[in-house]
């Protein structure tokens, strides 16, 4: 397994390689720059700026400039933040976005499982329909909608908890958020867990054991449930990034510091170092979910293991 680990380590490299130069290059390629929405500055002053953020030198220079700086775990400085880094935004964002995503993934997992299995155990049941109802709404509402109805349910009209900010993460001001972010994944997490759980009942070893009597706990826990995690473990490689990154929604209607907010700024006011900080830090983010996936899968799976 140590093996394995290490090896999906190594193939990972080349691909963060691409990503941090086409990252690089786009950006550079894109009109415009850091400074070009300031007000009308004189030659000198411009000239003196760009030099001291390297902007003066060929786009190859500065490439190979930043991959140093990144080797050395320095994402450079802000260009729109002064006297900050970029690791000091990530710094400041990053532990926001994983508050609110494991949190949210916990919940997705705690509601979704249950409600998968409830549906494929009782199939064309009016608990299979209303789950299977439940589950649409879930994936047709997009999160910028749920989020100002949960918002003027529970905090306008009830009063009952914050319509936003951070509040130093006390639970009051997590609930909404993670909520929210929650319902498309559980939505998710149910049907998929539903499909393939009624895909295992089918198989001729489960057969087997209903033939031979065995408890219908057992057949379940110990034979089914197993083998019909396995496309549930695939899918919480991307989808554990895609909630612990957050949501630009989510950071929008609940007022949330979080890494979105960086990363639109950043894309707006052509701050390369910010854009190209949250974009390497997503990809080692989704490199590294899908490990954990894979090593979860062969854990599962002994034929994954051969």
């Amino acid at each position: 397994m140590l093996r394995f680990i290490a090896w999906r380590l190594l193939a990972a490299l080349p691909t963060l390689a691409v990503i941090i130069t086409l990252a690089f290059f786009l950006l550079h390629a894109a009109p415009g720059g850091p400074f070009d929405a300031d007000k009308a500055m004189v030659p000198e002053i411009r000239a003196v700026i760009e030099a001291r953020y390297h902007l003066d030198e060929s786009v190859p220079l500065q490439y190979l400039r930043y991959v140093g700086g990144i080797v050395r775990g320095d994402f450079g400085p802000s260009f729109q933040y002064q006297d900050t880094s970029v690791n000091e935004l990530i710094a400041q964002g990053l532990p926001i976005d994983l508050t609110i995503g494991l949190l949210a993934l916990l919940l997705a997992l705690l509601l979704g499982v249950p409600l998968g299995m409830a549906a494929a155990l009782r199939r064309n049941s009016l608990a299979d329909r209303a789950c299977t109802v439940l589950a649409l709404l879930g994936l047709s509402l997009p999160v910028y909608v749920t989020a100002p109805l949960l918002i003027l349910v529970f905090a306008v009209t009830l009063h009952w908890l914050p319509a936003g900010d951070w509040g130093e993460g006390a639970w009051r001001n997590l609930v909404l958020p993670v909520v929210a972010l929650s319902l498309p994944y559980v939505a998710y997490i149910a049907r998929l867990l539903r499909a393939s759980l009624l895909e295992v009942l089918q198989a001729p070893y489960i057969r087997t054991a209903w033939a031979k009597g065995l408890p219908g706990s057992q057949v379940l826990w110990r034979h089914a449930l197993r083998p019909a995690m396995l496309p549930l473990v695939a899918f919480l490689g991307p989808a554990s990034v895609g909630v612990i990154t957050g949501s630009i929604a989510i950071e929008t209607s609940f007022g949330l510091p979080g890494l979105g907010r960086y990363f639109v700024d950043g894309a707006f006011n052509r701050d390369y170092t910010l854009v190209m900080g949250v974009t390497i830090l997503y990809g080692v983010l989704i490199v590294l979910a899908n490990l954990l996936a894979d090593v979860l899968q062969a854990w599962l799976d002994p034929k994954v293991r051969l």
